[in-house]
């Protein structure tokens, strides 16, 4: 069964102040919940292309975005888009965690609190809810107003998740969200990806090829600012159709 396509990327161009394209002419269907994988060497424009897809680009200046992100059928760099509530509905989980400087429980409200939610009961069940899918309510459900910096960094990036679910996005991207983490803690965040992909489109850029293999049922290699392969995870990593592919999936350039 052909899976429902969550963001149609359409000739998508990006090109920063003084320098050469970043992406170039990158065409992609990106499957809705299930984990979609960008690989490649550094510099390839991983990042690059998962920010394009939240507008997160516009925060960079000198920056040029050419070509289409369609989400719902509708362009989100067309000049009518909210840009707001594009971000809402794609929320991003960065490399490093950066919990707000309040406590644990007001982390995960802070987004609910701007978007009109007040009542307390409501704002109760939704921080112990996003906590639990996070997996981290039973570490923290007897100190939640002590100040988010006092968990561990492995505790805050799962905070940081459990706030970014708190806004319901349709769409989750992680930009290396475990490098900074040791193996128990990337392996929890991991285990909450899996558990999420069910009810969340999500995409991982990753330099580790062992999680893209644990964790992506579609798979997007750059290289160079080119989209080379991308297909489903076990056609891409058994049996790869491009040269370039076979050649980093064996570890001869990085």
């Amino acid at each position: 069964m052909i899976p429902e396509t969550a963001i149609q990327v359409q000739g998508l161009r990006v090109t920063y102040s003084g320098s050469a394209l970043a992406v170039r002419d990158v065409s992609v269907d990106i499957p809705a919940r299930q984990i979609t994988a960008i690989i490649g060497p550094s510099g390839c424009g991983k990042t690059t292309l998962l920010r394009s897809v939240s507008r997160l680009l516009d925060l960079v200046e000198g920056v040029r975005v050419d070509g289409q992100v369609l989400f719902h059928g509708q362009n989100i760099y067309d000049p009518r888009a909210d840009v707001t509530e594009v971000r809402k509905r794609v929320g991003l989980l960065a490399q490093q965690p950066f919990p707000l400087p309040m406590s644990i429980y007001d982390n995960v409200a802070y987004g609910p609190r701007v978007h009109g939610l007040r009542e307390r009961r409501a704002l109760d069940a939704l921080v112990e809810k996003e906590l639990r899918a996070a997996g981290l309510w039973e570490e923290v459900k007897d100190r939640l107003r002590e100040p988010a910096s006092g968990l561990s960094i492995g505790q805050q990036q799962r905070l940081c998740l459990a706030r970014g679910l708190a806004v319901e996005p349709e769409v989750l991207l992680c930009d290396e969200a475990t490098s900074a983490l040791d193996p128990l803690s990337a392996r929890r965040i991991e285990d909450r990806l899996s558990e999420l992909k069910a009810d969340y489109t999500i995409v991982l850029v990753t330099h580790v090829l062992r999680q893209a293999r644990r964790l992506a049922d579609y798979v997007i290699f750059m290289y160079m600012g080119e989209l080379v392969e991308h297909g489903p995870a076990g056609q891409v990593f058994s049996n790869p159709r491009e040269e370039r592919t076979r050649a980093y999936l064996a570890g001869e350039f990085y």
